[in-house]
């Protein structure tokens, strides 16, 4: 049969097609040949059986067939990780063998990407594993008992046990607890020339990061792509019940965002923002929430910088000092949807270095620029922002402490800070916040700027338009942004975002739970409210804002409207009381 023809590839150009195929190497093979072995070693090539059939094995049961024109070793490529089934040739076999390389470059192409991973989804439907919905308890996918070695055990033994058991991970045992992975033993042991009688202490992950076992799936697929992690220990009161895999979690979501942030090393740059909002749209479909979905989108953006910082470094050499490449805004909050501005700076470890740190500033934010995420407009971006720690300091307590207007609109927008890449810590910017944030000058500052923005309520409550629309950024997740990062910050909160910024208020008694339960409902109903008319302008093919056509909304939603402007103008009017703001 002609490869050609043969789903994805057909679908590819011509020219890119035919440079993939000349990659390709066919060969031949006669029956009982054993191409991929159940949880041994991981696939290192993608196969295309072009004649004969393929077996797929469950232990010694046949659970299918795989004919011509179909595709295996997938699976364990995407994820890395051993093969779920055994494969073996059932007569004489002519295959299309892809090398590992080839099969990252084809998945850079969204069709090709979305082919294998739906194949992934039906391969996993040959297991029975149940279908979980993102809402499920990620504690359902547990199929064993975690498997425990002592940290003074060496990294030889380890590997024994992982081979013995079928597993990629171990549990260390110990005060905190840590976790061992094949790709420790891969990067810390094997990549660093280090013996087998390494002790499982020297290279072991610890403290250990783990999540309760009803944890809803979708929470636990975020935490992974946050930490680009690939095993994720879950617990039941203080026992570890269990680990599940990036593999375990790729087998119920056939568009997940654990697949793209696999792919983002290799991804090209261009298909970037294109791949994001086909994410975003699945996981709207499937009913995650707006918020939810922006800290997905933060995190495989701060991936795709960690990527565009270690390019940046191979080119340039090694950082002279330790840096941080800071982002702020919606990013830093990880409250991101469909991509927007770039907000980001860089700090540096100490003075100098300007042309090295110059340049690694440019790349970076012309990395992000060919991936689609547009200049900041108030030119905020490392290109111009680039200081070192200590002058960072200096600067956020001449913000605070003498308040104008343009420092005011700079501590807004880069409070909200984090870092995305880098080794440097910014815990002594956090520390100046803290001590600012106490000042009375400050507050009345930050409680002014909280009403900058007021929901659009007209006489008697009704809602004011702007030729029909509103502008659901300025007149409604704008205020409750302000609101909470004030309420946060009096309660000594260094949150980022806002839903967590509301329930530490509240928590502290600088906010009623009331008050602080309304306004993340309604932050939480606006941020989706503008994301769902954001992928609908998308599907057009029209312009992706912030504003909403009022008369769009059907009944429900204006109703939920209302109430969530009236949250934040009752808040707001609070809070001119409370500090004598007219």
């Amino acid at each position: 049969m002609d490869p050609r023809t043969v789903p994805p590839l057909s679908a590819l150009p011509e020219a890119e097609r035919e440079a993939l195929l000349q990659e390709a190497k066919e060969e031949a093979h006669p029956a009982g040949t054993r191409f991929l072995e159940q949880g041994g070693r991981p696939a290192e090539a993608l196969y295309l059986v072009l004649e004969g059939k393929v077996a797929l094995l469950d232990g010694e049961e046949k659970v299918g067939v795989l004919e011509a024109g179909e595709f295996f070793g997938f699976p364990s490529l995407l994820s890395g990780e051993a093969p779920a089934f055994s494969v073996e040739a059932e007569g004489p076999v002519r295959l299309l063998v892809f090398p590992q390389a080839t099969f990252h470059r084809l998945l850079a192409h969204p069709e090709a990407a979305r082919f294998f991973g739906q194949g992934l989804a039906e391969r996993v439907r040959l297991k029975a594993a149940p279908d979980l919905s993102l809402f499920a308890p990620v504690g359902r996918l547990v199929r064993k008992e975690p498997v425990f070695i002592p940290p003074s055990a060496t990294v030889a033994e380890a590997a024994r046990i992982m081979r013995q058991e079928g597993i990629s991970s171990l549990l260390v045992a110990g005060e905190p607890l840590g976790i061992l992975t094949d790709r420790d033993l891969r990067n810390r042991v094997l990549a660093e020339g280090r013996p087998p009688t390494t002790r499982v202490a020297e290279v072991q992950t610890a403290p250990l990061f783990a999540l309760p076992a009803e944890t809803p799936l979708y929470e636990a697929v975020a935490a992974m792509v946050e930490r680009g992690i690939h095993h994720l220990p879950l617990t039941e009161g203080e026992r570890v019940v269990g680990v599940v895999t990036h593999t375990d979690l790729l087998l119920h979501q056939a568009q997940s965002p654990l697949l793209l942030l696999r792919r983002i090393e290799r991804l090209e740059l261009e298909r970037y923002s294109l791949e994001v909002a086909h994410l975003v749209e699945g996981l709207f479909a499937r009913g995650l929430g707006g918020l939810e979905i922006g800290r997905v989108v933060a995190s495989l953006n701060d991936a795709l910088i960690r990527r565009l910082a270690k390019e940046a470094e191979e080119a340039l050499g090694p950082p002279p000092v330790a840096y941080s490449f800071m982002v702020f805004g919606s990013e830093g909050r990880r409250e991101q949807a469909l991509l927007t501005d770039q907000d980001n700076a860089l700090v540096l470890a100490e003075p100098g270095h300007e042309a090295y740190f110059q340049a690694l500033a440019e790349r970076v934010v012309e990395g992000l620029l060919r991936a689609g995420i547009p200049e900041c407009k108030g030119g905020y971006m490392a290109t111009r922002w680039r200081l070192p720690l200590g002058e960072w300091v200096a600067t956020f307590r001449r913000w605070m402490e003498a308040p104008e207007p343009q420092a005011l609109l700079d501590t807004q927008i880069f409070f909200d800070f984090r870092s995305a890449a880098g080794s440097l810590s910014l815990k002594p910017l956090e520390e100046a916040v803290l001590e600012g944030s106490q000042k009375g000058v400050f507050r009345y500052h930050l409680a002014q700027a909280s009403l900058a923005f007021r929901p659009p309520l007209g006489l008697f409550g009704r809602v004011r338009t702007e030729e029909g629309f509103i502008d659901l950024k300025r007149h409604a997740l704008a205020p409750i942004v302000a609101l909470a990062r004030l309420y946060a910050l009096m309660a000594g909160s260094l949150a980022k975002g806002t839903v967590e910024r509301l329930k530490a208020a509240a928590e502290g008694g600088t906010l009623s739970q009331e008050g602080a339960e309304r306004l993340e409902e309604a932050f939480r109903f606006f941020f989706a409210l503008r994301l769902k008319h954001q992928l609908r302008a998308l599907e057009r093919g029209g312009e992706v804002s912030n504003r909403v056509l009022w008369s769009s909304l059907s009944p429900g939603e204006r109703r939920k409207a209302l109430e969530g402007f009236r949250a934040i103008a009752e808040m707001q009017e609070s809070t001119a009381s409370r500090f004598q703001l007219r």
